[in-house]
This record gives C-alpha cells, structure tokens and sequence, in this order.
C-alpha cells in the first residue's frame, strides 16, 4: 500500500519515525514535506498536496492512505478535508483509529504531534493501516451521501439549510 505522510514544523521527527516504521512494515512511502525543520512553515500546503495525492491515487484504483501531523492534528485535518474525495479523522485514539477505517471509510489521519507519544502514534496508525472498512450499508449510505454534498451542495431527501 501506499502512504502518503505530511507535517509542518510541528511533527516533523515524529513524521521521519512514522516513514521509518511504515517503511518497514512493507509499504510505500511518500513525503509530500516539509525536508527540514522552520519553526514558520505553514502545514495547509503540505497536508493538501498529501491529500490530493492519496485522491489521485485511489481514483487511479491504487491502494493508498494517507496521514498528517501537527501540533494538534485539528488544521492539519481540516486542511485535508478540503480535498474532494478526502475523509480525514482525527485521530486520538485506538478506538477513533479503527472508526475511521471501519465506519467512515476514512482514507487520510490526522495525529497531533504535541499530543501524544510516538509509540501510541504508531500504534494508531498501525491500526488505521491494517483495519478495513465494514461497507455495511448504512455507512456506506452514510458516506455517499457525504460525497454527493460535497459533489453537488445538496443530498437527494435531505432538506439542507
């Protein structure tokens, strides 16, 4: 599988293990940055181009995912939310980790970096990687209906105020 990992500033050596460990497991590994450490970098263009890159990839039919970091995950994930295909979790858990895959069909986490430890974030990402989705019907209604708003602004039965 491919993984594709951005970060700013923030997580940027907890996001050099997490290549290393996933590396390792077997996967492919793409940085989309930064290369080096600036305390002012903005992480908006790198988790966008993370995200595009796993959206490319899947509509391609390639198995990839993708994860981002930040002090907090919080702008790190709406950054890649932003991308038209993109589900992106936050992810703060083991439980919230497996949700993301099982329910949402989540393909791009978020971790923050100043929140947790590497070992809990491998952990977390580990199980994002290895758990799949359910496709029970009601969330993958629930996830298409997601996509049509995000297609067309509206979700057929649904009054959208």
């Amino acid at each position: 599988m491919r993984i594709h990992v951005a970060t700013d500033h923030a997580g940027l050596e907890f996001s050099r293990t997490v290549q290393s460990h996933v590396a390792a497991l077997g996967h492919e590994v793409v940085d989309h940055g930064p290369v080096e450490y600036d305390a002012l970098d903005d992480y908006p263009g790198f988790c966008i181009s993370a995200a595009r890159a796993v959206a490319r990839d899947q509509a391609a039919g390639l198995e990839s995912l993708g994860v981002v970091f930040g002090g907090s995950g919080n702008g790190e994930q709406i950054a890649a939310n932003k991308v038209r295909g993109v589900r992106a979790a936050l992810v703060w858990s083991d439980a919230t980790a497996t949700l993301a895959r099982e329910h949402n069909d989540a393909n791009v986490i978020s971790i923050g970096a100043r929140q947790h430890s590497v070992d809990e974030a491998l952990r977390f990402i580990d199980l994002f990687i290895g758990t799949p989705f359910t496709g029970d019907e009601r969330h993958a209604r629930r996830i298409a209906q997601i996509a049509e708003y995000e297609a067309s602004g509206a979700i057929a039965g649904h009054d959208i105020d």
